[in-house]
C-alpha cells in the first residue's frame, strides 16, 4: 500500500506530519480519526481531522497536495446529503396538510 506524509494543523496534532495510507484513487481519506486513550481508564477521546487542499497548481488549478485541519466538533458535516435522510421542512403540520406559509385557497 502507498502512503503519503501528510501535515496536520490545529488541535493537539498541530505541526506533526504523519504517513497516511492512500486509497484506490491515490488520495488520503476525507476524515482522519485518532483515538486518544483516557488516563482514568474511561472511553477514549476521538480527535477528528478533515482533509483540505494544501496548494493548487498555477496553470490548471489542480490540487497539489493535502493536509488535515482539526475539527473540534467532530460531527458529520461532510458527505452526501440524501433527500430521504433529512427532515422535510416544506410540509405544513396543519390538520388539512396545507403547506405552511401559504393561505388556504379553495379556488386554486
Amino acid at each position: 500500500m502507498k502512503s503519503q506524509d501528510t501535515p496536520f494543523e490545529g488541535g493537539p496534532m498541530d505541526g506533526r506530519v504523519l504517513p497516511v495510507l492512500l486509497g484506490a484513487t491515490g488520495h488520503p481519506p476525507k476524515t482522519y480519526r485518532i483515538p486518544v486513550p483516557d488516563a482514568a481508564g474511561g472511553p477514549p477521546t476521538v480527535l477528528v481531522y478533515r482533509r483540505v487542499p494544501r496548494a493548487h497548481g498555477k496553470r490548471l488549478g489542480l490540487v497539489r497536495g493535502w493536509k488535515y485541519l482539526y475539527d473540534p466538533e467532530g460531527g458529520r458535516s461532510g458527505g452526501p446529503r440524501w433527500p430521504w435522510s433529512r427532515p422535510d421542512t416544506r410540509r405544513g403540520t396543519g390538520p388539512d396538510n396545507t403547506p405552511s406559509g401559504k393561505p388556504d385557497d379553495a379556488n386554486g
